[in-house]
């Protein structure tokens, strides 16, 4: 009897110290952040404060000790894929582009940025051609958005906005007879991504049109454009009728495109791109601290910290409503765009 009693005493302390190692924490010093320099570093640092505690917070309820939070705005966005790829910081707000060309050098992403979605988002062009508006949807988050190209009001435009809306898929003849305006090189919305659809279909770039043009004062000048006839075919992200829609139907002595009829009536989408992907949360596998349970954690903290009114508050600084966990294989038109951008 008195043996049984030793081993199960022995059997006792061992149980309670497995429990004990268990239950203890694993503990990061200082979990470094990284933000890219996409507006004033002062401004991010001061409005990305409250991350810290809540980021201790969150990770204290899952088993992660965090002795202290470094948030760092990099000196460019390469610096801030250089980090991560390096091991030097653990986390990163990094645009998608930016993660894809680090994601070579084993930056990992873990989660992107979501926003308002809209009531329409279908890949058939038609769909958005009904005469009523595109409306923001705040119930339906969404981590990417599309570009679309829009039919002006020539009679050149309106043929082939007859021709989408009759299910007749459109020829490299019908949009190379087309004058386009579009944004600068580097605009996902306003070239690149509408340059990948050109590619997919004809094997053909913005570059091979015969008439194109950039415009040189933004998406309001494409509207403007397109309201006059000076441009058949705009290209831009996929609301952009609603920033000018009161100015469509306002007369040109008050500054408006004079028309008498609705943007949504007198336009229409001709084709739809994939989507454009939001900024991602991306992390450092080189990081001697990050594990697949810390990736987890993250996931899980930062998703509950942007349902938070002190975290939606943080995460404003960069228009980012909520998070969303994606994975490398979202990033494929991504690289697409890279490609495009790099000139290959």
């Amino acid at each position: 009897m008195k043996r049984i009693l030793k081993l199960l005493a022995v059997l006792f302390i061992v149980v309670g110290s497995l429990t004990a190692c268990a239950s203890k924490p694993k503990v990061i010093e200082d979990l470094k952040v990284l933000f890219v320099p996409s507006k004033d570093a002062a401004t991010i640092i001061a409005q990305t404060e409250p991350l810290k505690q809540l980021l201790i917070d969150a990770l204290a309820e899952k088993g992660f000790e965090v002795e202290k939070v470094t948030i760092d705005v990099t000196s460019s966005y390469e610096a801030a894929g250089e980090a991560l790829a390096a091991g030097t910081a653990h986390v990163g707000f990094i645009p998608a582009n930016t993660y894809v060309l680090y994601s070579e050098d084993g930056v990992e992403v873990i989660l992107a940025a979501t926003r308002a979605g809209l009531n329409k988002d279908s890949a058939n062009a038609k769909d958005w051609n009904d005469g009523l508006p595109t409306t923001g949807d705040s119930t339906n988050q969404v981590s990417y958005y599309r570009s679309i190209a829009l039919a002006g009001t020539s009679d050149y435009a309106q043929a082939l906005l007859a021709k989408v809306n009759a299910g007749t898929e459109l020829t490299w003849e019908d949009v190379n007879g087309a004058t386009w305006c579009h944004s600068s090189t580097t605009s996902a919305s306003g070239y690149v991504y509408p340059t990948i659809w050109l590619m997919d279909k004809f094997d053909k770039k913005i570059t091979d049109l015969a008439k194109h043009y950039k415009v040189e004062a933004g998406y309001g000048q494409t509207a403007a454009d397109l309201a006059s006839g000076a441009c058949d075919i705009g290209v831009g992200y996929a609301d952009f009728r609603r920033d000018y829609e009161a100015k469509w139907t306002t007369s040109t002595t008050d500054g408006g495109f004079g028309r008498t009829e609705s943007v949504w009536t007198e336009t229409g989408v001709l084709f739809v791109t994939e989507g454009v992907m939001n900024d991602t949360i991306s992390v450092s596998p080189a990081n001697e601290d990050m594990s697949d349970k810390l990736i987890k954690a993250l996931q899980e903290a930062f998703i509950e910290i942007a349902q938070t009114e002190a975290g939606k508050g943080a995460i404003a600084i960069y228009s980012h409503e909520g998070y969303k966990v994606v994975t490398d294989a979202d990033y494929e038109a991504t690289r697409k765009a890279a490609e495009v951008l790099s000139g290959n």
